[in-house]
Order: C-alpha cells, then structure tokens, then sequence
C-alpha cells in the first residue's frame, strides 16, 4: 500500500507553521495511543502520525521531504523505513503520556509497546506439536491411548521462582526492576535515546541471589508427562487434535501452552481411504464373472455378502453404502467401493485346457457367424 502523505496524516496543509504542526501532532497522539483508543488499527494510525511528526517538525528533515517525497524520509529513515528508535521528539509529547495520564514512564509507553520489547507480565507457555501414527480402524472408530510427551513445567521446589526463598529475590540495582537501560546522547544531528534490555536481570526486573538447586535457577524443569488422548472416528492424516494447557509451562504466571497431535493414518495393506469413502479391489475368476456368483468381501467391522451378476467385468465397482469412514463434522459413515478383477490362470491342468480349447472353438464360430466374419467377408470380397 503506497504510503500517506505526510500532511495528510496530520491534517494539515503545506504551508503549516510548526506550532499548528505541534497541535495536531499532540491531538491525534492523544486520540490514536493504543493505550486509549482499542481499534485493531490504533497502534499503526499511531506510528505513522509519529512518522509524519518527526520528518514535519524539523526544518531540514521537512525541506528534504518537500522537495523528494517519500525517498527523502528514507534517506532518514534507512530502507528498514521508520522505527521508534528514530523518534526523537518525545519532550514535545511527555506531558500527555507521563505518569499521571498512563500511570507509567514515558520510554516505557514508546519503546515496550511498539520496539517489541518483552512486557514483564505473565506469558503464555508454548504451544507443543506430537505426530501420532495411527491404524485406518482406529481412524473409521477412535482410539483412547496414552502419549509420552517431554515438556517444561514449574518447578515445585521454587514454585517457579527460580530462587532458594523469596528472600533471595531482589530488586535489580542497575535498571531499578524496570528491566530496560535507557541511554541519551545528544549530538549536532539531534537527541537520539536508545532502549535496551537490563544486561544484568535480562528484563526480568529482578536478580537471584542464590538460585533454586532443582532448576538452577530457571524456574522451571524438564520432564516427560504421560498425557490421555481420545481421537475422534473419522480423523485423517493431517487433523490436529487441541489439548487445551498441556504445553510447555508459562512465565511469570502466565498460563501453559496448548499441545496440537497431529494424526498420520498409515497405509493399510487391502483397504485405501479417499475422504470418507474406501476402496479395495477382489479377484474373481474367469468362470465366476461369465456365470455369476456371491463372493464375501471383508468390511472395516466385519464382512459383506456381493451378488456379482453374470457377464461381469473386469473393473466393475459395487458399492457397500455406509460402510466407509465416520463423517468426522456431521453424521453418517462414507461407503466401501469394491472393484473387481477377474484373474487369468496361470497354469492349466489337462481337463481345464480341453475345455478352455473347446470354449475357444465355440468362440471361434460365433465369431464367424457374428460382426467379424461378415467383416471378413467383405473386406476379401473386395480384393477378388
């Protein structure tokens, strides 16, 4: 999406002074910080007018922008285009976003919400992924089994505190329990404020005097947990069953992950699965197709009676109606598609080949008789 620009973002015309600059600026802030305005699209209304705001409010960053558009911010910018590291106009602001109006430090507000700092308030554990391999029977009926899963859990020495006692918890001196160092420099180009994450408690606010001996001091510990999954009938390969708060455990008293089985059907040695329905192929023989017969055909529950009626062919398909897989979102079963196959011996004895030779000469006078002896005789009538 090509960008705004700049003066339309903050409503105002070219010829703006800095000072209605500023009050616009300072307006749309107040109207589009996330922390008060709960629309999807409040944070990136937000950057962008900050964006606009940076370039407009300074004299040769603004001349620059006039005169090349878009190309002259990212010369300032970089190709990465703008981040709130590049901000650099946070006193003209700090009055509406100091301690009284969000209850917190203006750094916090700019750069833990929008640099993708971590917040240090409780996160959800991770998500956790097991590949399942199951039978086709126990995809066409579901299945109640066990699965061993390796996971990270609370450690219930420390109750995931990570220290020996509560009293070997301290405040961390170097960022004050904050998490982030904030560092100011001031140069010819403008004041530039860098963010960073307290090298000493990495964030936590916090430092451990002397660690819990059970997880070293991470609070947590891994362990194999022995989980109870019941599969649905009907699954298939690639179906993902959710098992709510079975991930790994969360930080900072967040909640645990969800662990996702993935279902694998393996193959199965007679039948093949499409959708809901299945299908098998079952050989006849040659004398069972020319006269007919009921041959039995093995079913997912049982077994199933097929009348083959005479003169059947070679892939005729009957279809056994319910005898397929459980429909996994609605009710009712697919169905079973049997295709037969008719099987030319191989080897003869004496007898079977004194009556193959007759039937053939029985064929051959039909076929005299028929279509391709007429044929015959008037392709050689028209040679004589």
């Amino acid at each position: 999406m090509a960008k705004r620009d700049y003066y339309e973002v903050l409503g105002i015309g070219k010829d703006a002074t800095e000072r209605e600059i500023k009050k616009a600026y300072r307006r749309l802030a107040k109207k589009y910080h996330p922390d008060v305005n709960k629309s999807p699209d409040a944070e990136d209304k937000f950057r962008e007018l900050s964006e606009a705001y940076e370039i407009l409010i300074d004299q040769e960053k603004r001349a620059n922008y006039d005169r090349f558009g878009h190309a002259g911010a990212e010369s300032i910018f970089g190709r990465g285009g703008f981040r709130w590291s590049d901000f650099t106009h946070f006193s003209d602001i700090e009055d509406l976003f100091n301690r009284d109006f969000f209850g917190r430090d203006i750094f916090d507000v700019f750069f833990k919400g929008f640099r993708g700092e971590p917040r240090r308030g409780p996160v959800k554990g991770n998500d956790l992924r097991y590949d399942l391999e199951i039978s086709l029977e126990d995809a066409a009926f579901g299945l109640n089994t066990e699965i061993h899963v390796p996971r990270t859990e609370k450690c219930s020495t420390c109750n995931g505190t990570g220290a020996k006692s509560s009293t070997d918890i301290k405040t961390c001196p170097q960022c004050n329990g904050t998490g982030q160092e904030k560092r100011e420099r001031r140069t010819p180009f403008g004041q530039f404020v860098s963010i960073t994450t307290c090298s000493r408690c990495h964030g936590e606010g916090k430092i451990i005097e002397r660690p819990c001996s059970e997880c070293n001091g991470t609070g947590k510990i891994r362990r194999m947990r022995r989980i109870s999954v019941k599969i649905p009938s009907g699954v298939d390969t690639g179906s993902r069953l959710r098992i709510v708060n079975e991930g790994d455990s969360g930080v900072r008293g967040g909640p645990p992950g969800d662990l996702y089985v993935v279902i694998h059907v393996l193959p199965h040695e007679f039948f093949r699965r499409e959708g809901d329905d299945i299908y098998c192929e079952i050989p006849i023989t040659f004398s069972q197709a020319v006269l007919g017969t009921e041959i039995e055909a093995p079913t997912l529950r049982s077994k199933a009676r097929i009348k083959i009626p005479t003169g059947t062919q070679t892939g005729t398909i009957f279809r056994l109606r319910g005898e397929g897989i459980p429909r996994l979102h609605g009710s009712g079963r697919g169905d079973q598609n049997v295709k037969i196959k008719i099987v030319t011996p191989k080897k003869l004895n004496k007898r079977q080949r004194e009556l193959f030779e007759e039937l053939s000469e029985i064929e051959k006078m039909k076929e005299d008789e028929g279509f391709i002896g007429r044929f015959k005789n008037n392709v050689g009538g028209m040679f004589r």
